[in-house]
């Protein structure tokens, strides 16, 4: 509870910082003309979006496991961060629809106000990802959220490069080849996210746990004869979760001895914490049932 409450208090300082961005961008967007700062402007709303998200989610996944919900609210990071995923599309696929429309004007732009706007939000966006930089490998929807504001920061660079640029050549269409750019960085920035989500809902095997020796290493504990119906998942981006049959090499084998000791490796060699082990003097599953080989 106190680490997703800590978490929470970090999204919502970059929550303010970054409405302030997305008002001065888009505000500064109309005034100057320009449509990479309007689409960075988009950018960082979906950031404020990503970033409300982020903190509800951190704030119901620390809620307390009930009756009716025996996990907690854990899975909330990473519906939160699918949610945040899917938002970053849209606003990529809105910045290509407009600069497609902007292709065939002529509109001026003050580059002044432009690089002046860029220059703001480039700052108040590297403050956000310092913010986020310590928790982003250890959660999710943290990751999430980090990576909003990471591709945000890019972005912001290449508006004030375009400005210059256009500034020095009259090359217009550069900002319109920069929003695009910009469009693509925030669909490869969803990509990732979307993916890792998916597999966690379809309870696949957490990242960075090899299934095979995770099985191996069960069936060489001392008192074990064999394994099956060995499952591993998770429910959040940290914590994971097995489940597996244990056919012990005697009947007289102390069985919590043996449940401790593979508990005690897969902790240790994999970081799973969380089992459920159900000791067999012969295999009661093998009729019918599908088994690890």
């Amino acid at each position: 509870m106190g680490e997703h409450n800590h978490n929470a208090k970090k999204i919502g300082w970059t929550i303010l910082l970054n409405i302030v961005i997305t008002l001065a961008e888009y505000i500064g967007g109309i005034f100057s003309g320009s449509l990479a700062l309007l689409s960075d402007a988009g950018h960082n709303l979906s950031d404020v979006i990503s970033l409300i998200l982020g903190y509800f989610g951190e704030k119901i996944s620390g809620s307390k496991a009930s009756k009716r919900h025996s996990f907690g609210f854990k899975r909330t990071e990473i519906f939160t961060a699918l949610i945040n995923a899917l938002s970053l599309w849209a606003i990529a696929i809105f910045i290509v629809i407009e600069g497609i429309k902007r292709l065939s004007s002529n509109d001026n732009i003050s580059v002044g106000l432009m690089l002046g706007i860029a220059l703001i939000g480039l700052f108040g966006n590297l403050f956000s990802i310092l913010i986020l930089n310590k928790d982003k490998d250890h959660n999710l929807n943290m990751k999430a959220a980090y990576l909003h504001l990471f591709y945000d920061t890019v972005s912001s660079v290449a508006v004030i490069i375009s400005g210059i640029i256009i500034y020095y050549t009259n090359f217009i269409i550069l900002d319109v080849i920069i929003s695009f750019f910009i469009a693509l960085m925030i669909i490869y920035s969803g990509f990732s996210i979307l993916k890792r989500c998916i597999h966690i809902f379809m309870q696949g095997v957490p990242e960075g746990i090899d299934f095979e020796d995770v099985f191996k290493k069960i069936g060489r504990t001392k008192g074990i004869k064999s394994a099956h119906n060995l499952h591993i998942w998770s429910i959040n981006s940290n914590e994971s979760f097995l489940s597996c049959h244990i056919c012990t090499d005697n009947k007289k084998k102390d069985s919590d001895n043996i449940i401790k000791s593979v508990n005690t490796m897969l902790k240790k060699d994999f970081g799973i914490e969380h089992t459920t082990i159900q000791i067999e003097n012969n295999n009661m599953c093998k009729d019918g049932m599908v088994c690890c080989k």
